[in-house]
């Protein structure tokens, strides 16, 4: 009997059996006051997630199609742009902000590393720049930024801070007013536990100022009409009422456990995977310092094909990992340990990794890394 895929990839996520169940129910009409009372229900409570005070707008969008909304109503043609790039979601970042005509600025810090505060500030020295645009957690090189750091720096030189939380909000702490952000774009699929197909934008007064302003055409995406229509809890156009339902329940089972204990939860999972792949003497990407608590990248075994490797753990063991974007593509692979995902779920993912490297002649012992990360476990309590 074949088994289900098992999903440790950074999205989709697995979605728990209650925000499926919840789905599944008969629809409501997105005209209606059930309807209003929900978005009502999920603003309040994404306030929390996220951090924040201002206003939320709910897309009916991947996540790309939320970092696309805020850059679309905040960069004219024109307008000086500082994109920061650590991995493939930057650069998409920097892309879009060239199609909406800004005049962007990269800084490539390199796939692999974190952004440099100081090289930053240098740069916000040197020019005035009205957008700076960041991300959070980088799932394509598994590096974490400092986002305060960053919103100290940006509310210093005047520029406005715009940030990809797709990967990030809901496994890991976002605190969107305190931290300085002006723009916060996350998506359901990741650590909040839902199908794709929602995007979630958060902005600040002083964004919703520069959108009001904005020159650059937009209108399926226009945030401002999205806000319009929120006044009455609405959406300009037809919304995905099922995902709207799914995330209301996702929330439920978030905020029921606690964002502390979620956070934690992610800590330690992401600590028994490294001190896993360490026992089996492969080499981590990411050092611990920046290393993200939702997803682990690990470089390829010498002499093994990562992606041959990847595809025989996922036919033979029914675990899917991920493997790696732009230039490390075939060079890596990555372990998600997001949203939906406990130890026990760990433990069977990294099983099937040992089974997968010896037989592939891979040197080491049978339930080294799987014993160490028990004892990460054993040590610290599973959360």
């Amino acid at each position: 009997m074949k088994k289900e895929t098992r999903l440790f990839i950074p999205g989709p996520t697995p979605v728990p059996p209650a925000v499926a169940e919840a789905m599944a129910r008969p629809l409501i009409g997105h005209r209606t006051e059930d309807f209003a009372r929900l978005y009502a229900r999920l603003e309040e409570r994404l306030r929390v997630v996220l951090g924040t005070k201002n206003d939320i707008v709910i897309l009916t969008s991947s996540g790309t199609g939320g970092m696309e909304a805020a850059v679309a109503n905040l960069v004219s043609p024109g307008d000086p742009v500082l994109a920061l790039v650590t991995g493939k979601f930057g650069e998409r970042f920097a892309e879009l902000a060239k199609v909406y005509g800004g005049a962007v600025e990269v800084m490539e810090f390199g796939w692999g590393k974190a952004v440099d505060l100081e090289a930053v500030e240098e740069k916000l020295k040197a020019r005035r720049f009205k957008v700076v645009l960041a991300t959070h957690n980088e799932t394509s090189t598994t590096v974490v930024n400092d986002i305060r750091g960053l919103g100290e720096l940006t509310r210093r030189y005047g520029a406005l801070l715009v940030v990809d939380a797709v990967s990030s909000a809901g496994g890991m702490e976002i605190r969107m007013d305190d931290w300085g952000v002006d723009v916060l774009v996350t998506a359901s699929q990741k650590a909040l536990m839902v199908p794709p197909g929602l995007a979630i934008v958060a902005a600040s007064d002083a964004a919703w100022k520069a959108m009001e302003e904005n020159k650059n055409p937009r209108y399926y995406l226009d945030l401002l009409a999205a806000r319009k229509s929120k006044q009455k809890y609405n959406t300009p156009y037809t919304p995905a009422v099922s995902l709207f339902v799914g995330l209301d329940r996702a929330l439920d089972l978030i905020l029921a456990e606690g964002l502390e204990k979620v956070y934690r939860k992610h800590r330690l999972l992401a600590r028994a995977v490294r001190a896993a792949i360490r026992a089996l003497g492969l080499k981590l990407m990411i050092p611990d310092e920046y290393a993200s608590p939702v997803v682990t990248g690990v470089w390829a075994p010498e002499g093994i094909e990562v992606d041959r490797l990847r595809k025989e753990i996922a036919s033979r063991y029914g675990v899917l990992l991920a493997g790696g974007q732009g230039p490390l593509k075939g060079k890596i692979f990555r372990i998600s340990h997001m949203g939906y995902v406990d130890a026990v779920d760990i433990l069977g993912a990294l099983g099937a990794l040992e089974l997968g490297l010896y037989r592939f002649g891979f040197k080491f012992k049978l339930g080294e890394g799987l014993a160490q990360a028990q004892a990460v476990l054993a040590e610290e309590g599973e959360e």
